[in-house]
């Protein structure tokens, strides 16, 4: 299963938003319309969508990591804490619980960006700040990591 592109979507008035109709299909086959919507870890500036399948992998993983370190309990607690099990209604859509909403700050406006085996929910604003700071950065080789020196795109 593959997710990529940028979707511009508007959210209801009760937070529901339709996935793209070309996902639809695959998310059907995949996981039955089952999804698992959560804050990214890293810097919770958006959220994360996953199929319920490829959460669970994730879950396993994460859950399995020591719970004495401070950097695994902050991800357990952000991912896993945090988890919404969606499903895609009968017009494609999902319902973003009201608390991710507000957590990440979306409003109406939302851009969802294909990630391969996930999305990513972006308040629209926060994404295009993000992509202007990504496009504006210069990147050094050092802080470059060895896995992307070698990548040719």
């Amino acid at each position: 299963m593959l997710f990529r592109g940028l979707n511009s979507i508007n959210l209801d008035a009760k937070g529901r938003m339709a996935i793209p109709s070309r996902y639809r299909g695959t998310i059907d086959d995949h996981c039955q319309g089952k999804m698992v919507v959560t804050i990214e870890a890293t810097d919770g500036e958006c959220l994360v969508i996953y199929p319920l399948n490829e959460f669970e992998e994730i879950q396993r993983k994460v859950e399995a990591l020591p719970s004495f370190n401070a950097t695994s309990k902050k991800l357990k607690g952000l991912f896993i804490g945090h988890a919404n099990d969606v499903e895609l209604d009968g017009s494609g859509r999902i319902l973003v619980p009201p608390t991710l909403r507000s957590y990440v700050g979306l409003e109406k406006k939302v851009v969802l960006v294909g990630q391969g085996k996930k999305f990513e929910l972006w308040d629209e604003d926060a994404w295009n700040a993000k992509r202007e700071s990504w496009l504006g950065q210069e990147e050094s080789e050092e802080e470059m990591p060895e896995e992307v020196k070698g990548l040719s795109l």
